[in-house]
């Protein structure tokens, strides 16, 4: 299997799963700042022209939800669960998708991203829009964590490597975290986890991975 990635937000919960679950994964980097997701090979893997994409054998995904529930189940383990969990863990990834994310990933651009790739300052009515709607979502997400370990239930699963994600960026990205104390309880034993901490690999060592193949 190779995986493309880059280190930015949705890779980043892609390759925390695939090194939490030991998978035999080669990590291909795709440099964004010099336009390598624009290339005709990469787009012949993903017409959008983001990252993460996963190629195993004749199948090729793009999405990074997509990607985490086929590598989960790839490996046989419960982070995407069979039974009636799934709905739950399903429902979990398209709130994130639709309102959590959206309103936290804003913030990250703003802050981040634009001051990586040199676009400029933040966006002040942006961010104040942002930081609104991410506390208005964080209230929900802590008002259902509490008495409850992970997302759905006492289990890990995809789902938190999704909502999470932005987590550990908060201090960069300004997230308001002041009044969640079950959110960053809940992050804090997911940063337990090494390969939450540490989900990218050297570049050093996938330069060599690439040599190789």
């Amino acid at each position: 299997m190779k995986l493309y990635y880059f280190d930015v937000l949705n890779p980043r919960k892609v390759c925390a799963l695939a090194r939490h679950l030991a998978l035999p994964v080669e990590f291909v980097h795709v440099n964004l700042g010099k336009g390598e997701h624009k290339t005709p090979a990469f787009l012949a893997m993903n017409p959008n022209g983001k990252v993460p994409v996963l190629v195993d054998g004749e199948t090729t995904l793009w999405e990074s939800n997509a990607i985490m529930c086929y590598l989960a189940r790839k490996a046989g383990s419960d982070l995407w669960p069979t039974d009636a969990r799934q709905f739950e863990v399903l429902r979990w990834l398209m709130w994130d998708a639709t309102e959590f994310a959206p309103k936290a990933g804003t913030l990250y651009f703003e802050h981040i991203i634009k001051s990586r790739f040199g676009m400029g300052g933040p966006d002040l009515a942006e961010v104040q829009k942002a930081t609104e709607g991410f506390l208005r979502f964080a209230a929900v997400l802590e008002a259902h964590l509490r008495g409850r370990s992970y997302l759905v239930g006492e289990a890990l699963s995809v789902a938190d490597f999704a909502v999470a994600i932005t987590l550990p960026y908060a201090q960069q990205a300004q997230l308001p975290l002041e009044s969640f104390p079950e959110i960053r309880r809940w992050h804090a034993q997911l940063n337990a986890l090494p390969a939450w901490r540490e989900p990218f690999p050297e570049l050093a060592g996938t330069a060599a991975l690439a040599k190789a193949a």
